[in-house]
């Protein structure tokens, strides 16, 4: 899947956690009545306890212990000190029940500096993995569902991956959630394609979680970064778990990038479709589709959507979802949605609104120049960066346009990551 890892931030897995040892991390924000609240919550005399067990280690909410507002506070802060030169940045949106909103949760199996056997997420900057059993912010039954996986292996004599010596069976254990439909994707991810007992060990998990929809073997026989591999063996089910948002319909597997809180994506998609001002008579082109998540959504209220990814497992995705949706105005391309715009562009093929959910890292160069050349009406940029957000807008903002709207959305309460709608207008 596209790099966006994990945009899926809240807690993300593999990447910057920070060492959030007894202190609150400060950003610079250039604020010193901001700095000045920080460093009191940071260096009071006595230490209050904080509200996550694991957060001295596990170091993914680093705001945990802020209160909402000021979280509220630094994220909009942080996103008018990228992006304020273009124009005024709305208050963010917030979540009205901050916590166990994470439909995606993730654990690592592994060994202890003892040796000793456990599951948990990865300490920051390091492969130590940190045991955690219940997280606030991912999903009840998926946590329950974890550690019952972790309870089984004893009873079939599975061992976890040691990646020094090369011997054990489990590496990782992912567990998907639906938010509307309820239904339950366990991915276990082996060294191999041996899983010894698989079957029974299925139905022993079954037996303790007759909720679950779907069981699916994933087969990674490297050391890389990565949490999944390239194969899978379904157990149990059809392999995958189906979802609904803003009224459509999409099939989940694995390995789909889907946004990890689907109370706020649903607001996200609805500010960003709203900011487009659509009529249903426009041409509209869905950059970075993943899945086809956000032109899907606005399918009904558009004459034509083109959807375009580079990956074509997601592209593939994105196709049997807008068919699921019954939709006949929603094409597919396993494209390089740069290359796609600049062949339109060349053959002067209209276009009217360009949604772009580009990865962390931001657009490219040639990107941004091709939709400079198509030219369109208006850019609806969704960003999970303000930093490449704030580069990417000098780029457009020089080429002729202005930004017209900015909302921020906390998407990862109690993190740092905040995600942002800019709507952008042709101003000749």
């Amino acid at each position: 899947m596209k790099e966006r890892k994990e945009r899926e931030n809240g807690r993300a897995q593999v990447r910057e956690k920070g060492h959030a040892k007894d202190r609150i991390q400060e950003r610079e924000i250039g604020h010193a009545k901001d700095r000045t609240k920080e460093r009191e919550i940071a260096h009071t005399g006595k230490k209050k306890k904080s509200a996550c067990p694991y957060s001295s280690k596990c170091g993914g909410c680093t705001m945990i212990d802020l209160p909402m507002e000021q979280q509220l506070l630094k994220k909009k802060t942080w996103v008018e000190e990228c992006i304020g030169a273009f124009g005024p940045v709305e208050p963010v949106i917030r979540m009205k029940n901050p916590y166990r909103y994470r439909n995606k949760v993730t654990s690592i199996f592994g060994l202890d500096r003892k040796g000793h056997p456990v599951c948990g997420v990865y300490r920051a900057r390091s492969r130590e993995i940190v045991p955690v059993k219940d997280c606030l912010i991912e999903n009840k039954r998926a946590d329950e569902i974890v550690q019952d996986i972790y309870g089984l292996l004893a009873s079939f004599k599975l061992r976890v991956y040691d990646p020094v010596t090369g011997l054990g069976v489990v590496k990782a254990v992912q567990i998907r959630s639906a938010h509307v439909t309820g239904e339950l994707l366990v991915t276990i991810v082996t060294a191999g394609p041996v899983f010894p007992s698989r079957n029974n060990f299925t139905k022993a998990l079954l037996k303790l979680h007759p909720e679950i929809t779907s069981v699916v073997q994933n087969i990674k026989d490297n050391d890389s970064s990565m949490i999944l591999g390239t194969r899978e063996k379904v157990l149990y089910g059809k392999g995958y778990i189906t979802d609904e948002l803003c009224g459509k319909k999409f099939r989940i597997s694995s390995r789909s990038f889907y946004q990890v809180n689907s109370v706020q994506t649903e607001k996200l998609y609805n500010i960003a479709i709203d900011a487009a001002g659509l009529t249903g008579k426009e041409r509209i082109l869905d950059a970075y589709c993943g899945i086809g998540t956000i032109g899907i959504c606005a399918a009904d209220r558009a004459k034509e959507v083109l959807s375009v990814e580079l990956n074509p497992d997601a592209a593939q995705d994105a196709d049997a979802n807008a068919r699921l949706n019954e939709l006949s105005n929603v094409t597919v391309y396993a494209e390089d949605a740069g290359r796609f715009m600049q062949e339109m562009a060349e053959q002067k093929a209209p276009l009217d609104v360009l949604f772009m959910d580009p990865p962390r890292s931001g657009s490219t160069e040639e990107f941004l120049e091709a939709a400079l050349t198509l030219w369109p009406g208006k850019i609806v940029y969704i960003s999970c960066n303000p930093e490449t957000l704030g580069r990417d807008l000098e780029i457009l903002t020089k080429g002729g346009y202005r930004m017209k709207k900015a909302v921020p959305v906390d998407m990862f309460p109690f993190v740092e990551d905040v995600e942002t709608i800019v709507l952008l207008e042709r101003m000749r």
